[in-house]
C-alpha cells in the first residue's frame, strides 16, 4: 500500500564532565573475563537530577580506545560463542533456507515489469525488466547487479523507482546501507547510467513526472563532517530534478526551515495531474498534507504553488488519489482504526467530507486505487484482509489471501486491471501473486522453494490479559502435538513502537529455531498499530511503560501455560524492540532465560542528540523536556541498570556504520551491564557485544545476515537447551562452554 514517510525543546541540562580513570570490569571468578572499559567521572544534571553517565565518552565513534575495545569485544563473543555442532548445524542450515531464489513484487510501468531477484546467496538482489506480457520462459534483462558495484557488498542498493514511461529508473546507493544516500538515473533500453547524481538525500520517497523528465525528491543540507554517521537531521526539503541538468539547479518545491526534525514527502497522482506533500513532525503518524497542481501531466507545471488541504496536525490525512475532481482519502481523524472518505478538491474541508468506508473493528492498513475501483487492506486482529469496493463505497467482494498471513508489497494503479501483491505467514515463505480487477482471477507469479517442511509445524494465535487488563493477541508457532511440560525452548519477540504492526512473516531464522524444537511467540503489544491509534498512542511518551508491562505479562502466560519457563525462555527486538529488551531485562532481570538487543535505542537520555534521533521525538518525547525527563529516567536500560544484580544471558548487536540507531547505544549499554554483572555475586551468565562493520541499521549482505544470525541463535540455544534434530544434536562436550550454569538452562 503507498505510505508516506513518516524538534525537541530547547531547555537544556548541564553536562559536567571530570577526569576519566580506568577501570576493568572483571568477573569474581565466575563469568567471562570482560575488556578493558574506561569509566569517567561525567555526571549529566536534569532539572536538578543528578544522573552518572561514565560511557558517555563512547559517544565519540573515532576514539582509538573504543575501536580496540570494540575489537576485544568481538573476540570475546567469538570465543564465547564458538564454532561447535550447534553453530555448525545452525550455519549450515540458514545457508540451505537462504540458498533459494527469490523475487520482489513487481512494479508495472510502460508495458514493463521491473523487479528485483536473488539467486539465493547474492549479497544483493539484482534489478531486473521484462515486458508484461512475455512468455514465461523469457530471460529477463538485467538493469543494474549492486553486487559488481562491490566486491563486498558495501555498496548498497537501497531502491529504485522507474518512470511512468518505463524508459528510465531513478535508483538509490548507499555506503554501507547508510540512511545517506546518492540518487543515479538509468536509461533502461541500454542499462546505461547517466551524469545525473544527486546527494545528501535521506528519508525520501521517489516520484516522477509523468512526462519522464525528472522527479520528486527530498533531502538534506550536505552534513559538516561528511564521514560522521551521527550527524543530527535538519531540515528536510522537497526538490525537483529534471535529467540531465545538475543538482544545483534543482527546482526548491517545499520548505518549513523553522520546522527543522519534520520529514516532507512528496507523490504524484496516478493520473499525473497532482503532486501531493506529506508533512510530518519526524516519526508522528500525523500529517499536514498538501497538494500542487501540475496541469497537463505531459508538460507539468513544476512552478506551481503548493495549495494547503489540512495543516492542524492533528491526524493522519493519507491520500489516495483523485478522481473528476473528487479527492479519496484515508484518515484516522475521529476514527483511530480508520476510514475512508471523499471530498470535492475544491471544497477539501471536513463538512464537506463524505464516508464511503466506515470504520469498523478492523484497522484499515491501506487503500489505493486499483483498475477503476477501490482496493481496501485491513488487520482483523493482525492478520490481512483485502477488499474491492466501488468508487462509491459499495463492497465488491474479498480478493482470496493464500492462507492466514499478511499482506506485503501491493502495486496497482487506477487505470489498471491488474493488481500485484506478495503474501507470506510464518510457516509461508513469500509469494507473489497477480489479481485481475475485472475477472477476478488470481495468477501465481513466484513461490520460492525453500527446504522447509512446514507440515510439521502450526500456528496459534491466543490472547492474555496485561497488568492493567488490557488484552493483547500473541503468535505460538511450534510443532504439531507440543508437550506442554514447561522446558519448551522459546523465544519471545516484540517491537511496541512508532504505530508499526508486527503481522506473521516468514523467517529463516524462525524456521531454524523449529526446526530445533524450539517455540516461536510473537506478542503484538501496545505502541504498534494493530488496533489503530488508541492501540498506538497507549503506548508511547508517558504511557511507555504499557509496552513493557505488556511484553512481561507475555513471558508470564508462556510460562503460567506450561510452554516454558525462565530458563528455557529468551526474548529478543531489534531497534525499537532492542529498547524493549534493554528495559525488560532491567525491570525484570530474573525473568528471562536469556536476551538479544538488535540495534537497541538504550539511552532514552540522549537519543535525540545523534542522526535521525530527533526524528523520534513524537513517539518518546525527549529529556530537554521536564515531564518528559520524569517517565524516560524511570525506563531508560542505561539509566537503570545496577550494580551487582545478575541478569540474563544477554548478547547485544549493532554495526560501526548504523547511523540510525548510533552504535553508541550498544557500547554504553553492553559496558554498563558486564560492570554490573561483575559485582554480582555467583553470577555466571554472559552479557556479550558483536559489532558488524560496513553495515547499518536496515542493511546487510547476505553472507553477514547468515553468520550474525547463526552467532544469535547458537547464544540462544546454549541458554535455552534447543539442539539440533537428530542424529546432528551435539555430543557431550562438542560445545564451548558459555559459562558454568549453562546446561542448567538445557
Amino acid at each position: 500500500m503507498q505510505r508516506f514517510l513518516p524538534m525537541p525543546s530547547l531547555r537544556l541540562f548541564a553536562t559536567v564532565t571530570l577526569s576519566l580513570v580506568m577501570t576493568h570490569a572483571f568477573a569474581a571468578g565466575a563469568g567471562p573475563d570482560y575488556p578493558l572499559a574506561h569509566r569517567s567521572d561525567t555526571v549529566d544534571h536534569y532539572f536538578g537530577t543528578a544522573v552518572p553517565a561514565p560511557y558517555q565518552w563512547m559517544e565519540n565513534l573515532d576514539d582509538p580506545k573504543l575501536r580496540q575495545w570494540v575489537k576485544q569485544q568481538n573476540a570475546l563473543t567469538a570465543r564465547q560463542i564458538g564454532d561447535g555442532n550447534t553453530h555448525s548445524f545452525i550455519h549450515r542450515r540458514l545457508t540451505a533456507l537462504e540458498d533459494v531464489p527469490s523475487e520482489s513484487v513487481p512494479v508495472e510501468r510502460g508495458g514493463r515489469l521491473f523487479y528485483r531477484t536473488n539467486t539465493g546467496l547474492q549479497d544483493q538482489g539484482v534489478l531486473k525488466m521484462r515486458p508484461v506480457n512475455a512468455k514465461a520462459d523469457t530471460k529477463p534483462r538485467v538493469l543494474l547487479d549492486p553486487n559488481t558495484l562491490s566486491s563486498d557488498g558495501q555498496i548498497a542498493l537501497m531502491g529504485a523507482a522507474p518512470s511512468p514511461d518505463g524508459k528510465h529508473v531513478v535508483y538509490a546507493l548507499s555506503q554501507g546501507g547508510s540512511d545517506w544516500q546518492t540518487l543515479h538515473v538509468l536509461d533502461t533500453d541500454s542499462s546505461q547510467s547517466s551524469d545525473d547524481v544527486v546527494r545528501w538525500v535521506k528519508f525520501s520517497n521517489l516520484a516522477w513526472t509523468h512526462d519522464g523528465k525528472g522527479f520528486f525528491y527530498s533531502r538534506y543540507p550536505a552534513p559538516d563532517k561528511t564521514n560522521e554517521i551521527a550527524d543530527k537531521v535538519d531540515v528536510q526539503s522537497l526538490y525537483y530534478h529534471r535529467l540531465g541538468t545538475p543538482q544545483s539547479a534543482d527546482k526548491l518545491i517545499f520548505t518549513r526551515p523553522e520546522r527543522s526534525g519534520w520529514v516532507v514527502g512528496g507523490r504524484v497522482s496516478d493520473d499525473g495531474r497532482y503532486l501531493f506533500i506529506s508533512f510530518n513532525q519526524g516519526t508522528s503518524s500525523d500529517n499536514a498534507l498538501y497538494i500542487v497542481d501540475l496541469g497537463d501531466p505531459a508538460h507539468p507545471t513544476i512552478d506551481a504553488r503548493p495549495r494547503a488541504l489540512y495543516t492542524e496536525n492533528d491526524a493522519a490525512y493519507q491520500p489516495i488519489g483523485v478522481v473528476d475532481g473528487t479527492l479519496y482519502l484515508r484518515t484516522d481523524k475521529d476514527a483511530p482504526k480508520g476510514r475512508i472518505v471523499t471530498t470535492p478538491l475544491a471544497r477539501p474541508g471536513q463538512t464537506h467530507w463524505q464516508t464511503i468506508v466506515p470504520e469498523g473493528d478492523a484497522v484499515i492498513d491501506g487503500a489505493m486505487l486499483a483498475g477503476h475501483r477501490l482496493l481496501v487492506e485491513r488487520l482483523v486482529d493482525v492478520k490481512s484482509r483485502l477488499s474491492l469496493y466501488d468508487r462509491h463505497g459499495k463492497s465488491l467482494g474479498r480478493i482470496d489471501l493464500p492462507g492466514i498471513g499478511s499482506v506485503g508489497a501491493v502495486h496497482a494503479e487506477s487505470d489498471r486491471d491488474t493488481i500485484y501483491y506478495g503474501f507470506t505467514s510464518f510457516l509461508t515463505p513469500g509469494v507473489i501473486q497477480r489479481y485481475d480487477v475485472a475477472t477476478g482471477q488470481q495468477t501465481r507469479l513466484f513461490a520460492p522453494d525453500v527446504p522447509f517442511d512446514a507440515d510439521k509445524y502450526t500456528t496459534d494465535q491466543v490472547f492474555y490479559r496485561s497488568a492493567d487488563g488490557t488484552r493483547i493477541p500473541m503468535f505460538l508457532v511450534h510443532a504439531k502435538g507440543l508437550k506442554h511440560d514447561g522446558r519448551n525452548p522459546t523465544l519471545l519477540y516484540a517491537y511496541g513502537g512508532f504505530d508499526a504492526s508486527i503481522t506473521p512473516h516468514f523467517s529463516k531464522s524462525i524456521a531454524t529455531w523449529l526446526d530445533m524444537g524450539g517455540v516461536y511467540a510473537v506478542a503484538n503489544i501496545r505502541g504498534g498499530g494493530e488496533y489503530g491509534q488508541a492501540w498506538h498512542h497507549a503506548g508511547m511518551k508517558a504511557n511507555k511503560q504499557n509496552v513493557f508491562d505488556d511484553f512481561a505479562a507475555a513471558a508470564h502466560w508462556l510460562i503460567d501455560n506450561k510452554i516454558t519457563d525462565t530458563p528455557h525462555l529468551g526474548i529478543e527486538g531489534y531497534s525499537n524492540g532492542g529498547l524493549l529488551v534493554g528495559a525488560s531485562i532491567t525491570q525484570h532481570p530474573d525473568l528471562f532465560g536469556a536476551a538479544y538487543a538488535g540495534a537497541g535505542v538504550q539511552d532514552m537520555l540522549r537519543y535525540q542528540k545523534f542522526s535521525g534521533g530527533a526524528l523520534w521525538a513524537p513517539e518518546y518525547g525527549t529529556s530537554d523536556n521536564e515531564k518528559a525527563f520524569d517517565w524516560l529516567i524511570r525506563y531508560s536500560p542505561l539509566a537503570n541498570v545496577k550494580a551487582g544484580t545478575c541478569y540474563p544471558p544477554t548478547i547485544l548487536t549493532t554495526a560501526d556504520h548504523d547511523d540510525r540507531v548510533v552504535p553508541s547505544h550498544s557500547y554504553k549499554f553492553a559496558a554498563a551491564l558486564q560492570h554490573a554483572q561483575a559485582k554480582a555475586a555467583d553470577c555466571s551468565h554472559p552479557v556479550l557485544l558483536r559489532v558488524d562493520t560496513q553495515t547499518s541499521h536496515g542493511y546487510m549482505p547476505t553472507d553477514k545476515q547468515i553468520d550474525r544470525a547463526a552467532d544469535i541463535l547458537t547464544f540462544m540455544s546454549q541458554h535455552l537447551g534447543a539442539q539440533p534434530p537428530g542424529d546432528e544434536a551435539p555430543s557431550s562436550g562438542g560445545e564451548t562452554s558459555v559459562s558454568p550454569g549453562a546446561s542448567d538452562n538445557g
